[in-house]
């Protein structure tokens, strides 16, 4: 029991503070390789890794027909378009400035449950609803940054990544998967691997040899295969699994801080003060949604690790 309460804890640090560095890691190798290119490198060696290491610890790698499909949805949803595509808008928007946009998935995440589940919201949700709306009209409506050669598509597309990986945490959450959550990442990996690498070759995107990398671009490749990938994505796949999927979102909190403190630190990237505002009032939003009574009901299915 300690030992799940530790790992539960581990897992969640490392979705809170190794996927907000992944926002700056991600801003700095894309500034040098394609997107797609860069997507579909990152996820094929952690999934070969993955499945080298699960093989040498024998966790069992055979999968069901139903459970390779599941896989296939959830590789789609969280990293072929919600990763992939997020990493393609970054050539467009500040890194830190992503970070507060993806902040929003919380209230993505309401809205998918209450349209599944048929439950009227609470009166905390409707307020946090009602916060993060008007923190998102602040955030989206500075002119400096709306001004900028792509800024309006890369913020759409932003948005439609949200809500991607959104619907993918409540599928995730109900779905036949491996019970093995590691094997679980290696298979969702090398999925988006193979069809990042189709969509790099459909997009004609330039292949360039890692000997011509740079050596930022070099580590930010390393620190995303290693913890952004294996570390904390396999920990997000447990925590899907273990506790409720608006948990999950609550690294919304932590991600945006983490994010827009690297920008500001490695890339010199400006804050601006309605940028600040609109993170306060956005965040206050997730909290009042976060927040709210739960029905026990709800929460025993939601937090229930599927067989």
């Amino acid at each position: 029991m300690k030992n799940s309460k530790l790992l539960i804890i581990i897992s969640f640090l490392s979705i809170y503070l190794v996927w907000g560095s992944t926002y700056l890691f991600n801003k700095i190798a894309v500034t040098e390789l394609p997107p797609f290119f860069l997507a579909s490198i990152r996820f094929t060696i952690a999934g070969i890794l993955i499945m080298i290491i699960s093989k040498l610890l024998k966790f069992k790698l055979a999968i069901t027909k139903k459970q390779f499909i599941n896989s296939l949805i959830a590789s789609f949803l969280f990293l072929v378009y919600g990763n992939g595509v997020f990493v393609w808008a970054l050539k467009y928007v500040d890194s830190g400035f992503a970070a507060l946009l993806a902040s929003t998935q919380p209230l993505f995440v309401l809205f998918l449950m209450r349209l599944i589940d048929r439950k009227p919201m609470q009166k905390k949700s409707m307020i946090g609803v009602g916060l993060g709306i008007f923190g998102m009209y602040l955030l989206v409506s500075q002119q400096d940054i709306t001004a900028s050669e792509g800024s309006l598509l890369g913020i759409f597309m932003i948005f439609t990544c949200v809500l991607s990986w959104s619907y993918g945490s409540v599928f995730v959450s109900k779905a036949d998967l491996p019970k093995n959550f590691f094997v679980t990442t290696g298979y969702q990996m090398l999925i988006a691997g193979l069809l990042l690498g189709i969509s790099s070759f459909a997009f004609n995107e330039n292949w360039i040899s890692p000997l011509a990398w740079s050596y930022k671009v070099k580590v930010a490749m390393v620190l995303l295969i290693v913890f952004g990938g294996i570390v904390a994505f396999t920990a997000f796949n447990y925590l899907l699994k273990v506790v409720s999927t608006e948990k999950v979102a609550t690294s919304a909190y932590i991600n945006p801080v983490v994010a827009i403190g690297m920008g500001w630190y490695f890339l010199d990237e400006v804050i601006t003060l309605q940028s600040i505002i609109a993170s306060i009032v956005l965040l206050t939003g997730v909290y009042f949604i976060n927040s709210r009574k739960r029905r026990p009901i709800a929460k025993k299915v939601n937090a229930s690790p599927k067989a």
